[in-house]
């Protein structure tokens, strides 16, 4: 016999019966209740309006580096979400006041029932607000709020980097703010320190004296010692971008560099001829400067008149010091046999 799951086969087989429903059981709640009290309208709390669709997110402000260096404040226009100025928030037209919603009788919700089945949804007349706006504001559409355009003041902040964002409250709206700084041709900034360039003579960097050079807040005079070489570093200590996160400031590097004349004129290449003659521990052969029997430097370089004149002038300047020297020598000696 068979079995109480289905009839027995021709071979004493007892077959089991399976079951699959090919209804959706998500089309079949739908079928039972329909759409209503599922579907609401999409409800923001702000108007759309001639400026955009939404408040601005994030701004970008162009810096000099100057002032990324000093703080500024910068005006920018921007879009927020702002009570409506129109109706100033009460979303009716002027003259006219909301009313308790007469679907929901004030409740904010709607009731609906499909056979033994009841559901409650947000009403979709009063939105959940449970007051009715007969006359809505024509300028916020009855939100309340609308998109407005705004000038704003952003306070940069003093040593503030290429890329850096910030986070700012303009009233009920959050924007993030990126600074885009842009370069210069003079500063070079490397974190909280800032690096320029100083170009000196050939007589100051061998004599020395000063120079002035433009800082980040205020210009400075700088010593240049006798011997001075090309490439050399002046530190100015805490003359450098001010540490956003951190306190004190960085430093500014001076690099010296000699800007050496390309051309020169009949006396000044008279002059370094004769110095050449005089300087000691040349690295290698100087042009327009040889040797005599003795070893002994000699300029051959044009103008030799002019050269002879300088060499002259030093041999007669030697003489005079020389004699000064002698006589008061003499006169010490007779000051102290006396």
């Amino acid at each position: 016999m068979g079995g109480m799951g289905g009839p027995s086969g021709p071979d004493g087989f007892t077959h089991q019966w399976q079951y699959k429903s090919t209804i959706d059981p998500e089309e079949l709640f739908r079928k039972i209740f329909g759409d209503a009290g599922f579907k609401s309208e999409a409800f923001s709390d702000f108007a759309e309006s001639k400026f955009g669709f939404g408040a601005a997110q994030e701004i970008i402000v162009n810096l000099k580096f100057t002032e990324s260096a000093r703080g500024v404040n910068k005006d920018v226009n921007i879009n927020v979400i702002d009570i409506c100025p129109k109706c100033q928030g009460s979303r009716c037209e002027l003259g006219t006041k909301a009313i308790k919603c007469t679907f929901c009788n004030g409740t904010g919700m709607e009731t609906f029932s499909r056979g033994p089945f009841v559901m409650r949804s947000t009403c979709r007349h009063c939105h959940g607000t449970r007051m009715l706006i007969k006359f809505p504001c024509s300028e916020c559409e009855g939100k309340g709020q609308s998109v407005q355009r705004k000038k704003i003041t952003v306070p940069v902040p003093a040593g503030v980097e290429d890329g850096q964002t910030v986070r700012m409250s303009v009233g009920n709206n959050e924007i993030f703010v990126t600074f885009r700084v842009e370069s210069s041709t003079y500063f070079k900034r490397d974190g909280p320190d800032v690096h320029t360039d100083c170009t000196i003579s050939v007589s100051q960097a061998i004599l020395g004296g000063t120079v002035r050079i433009q800082g980040l807040y205020e210009d400075h005079t700088l010593q240049i010692t006798p011997g001075t070489s090309s490439h050399s570093t002046i530190r100015l200590s805490r003359k450098g971008m001010k540490r956003v996160s951190q306190h004190g400031y960085g430093d500014h590097y001076v690099h010296i560099k000699i800007q050496v004349p390309k051309v020169l004129s009949e006396k000044q290449k008279a002059l370094m001829c004769a110095y050449a003659e005089l300087e000691e521990d040349t690295p290698g052969q100087i042009h327009g400067v040889s040797y005599d029997r003795d070893g002994k430097k000699i300029s051959i370089s044009e103008p030799q008149n002019l050269v002879d004149a300088v060499k002259e002038a030093l041999e007669k300047k030697k003489t005079i010091v020389g004699s000064a020297e002698s006589h008061e020598d003499v006169k010490e000696s007779k000051r102290n046999k006396g």
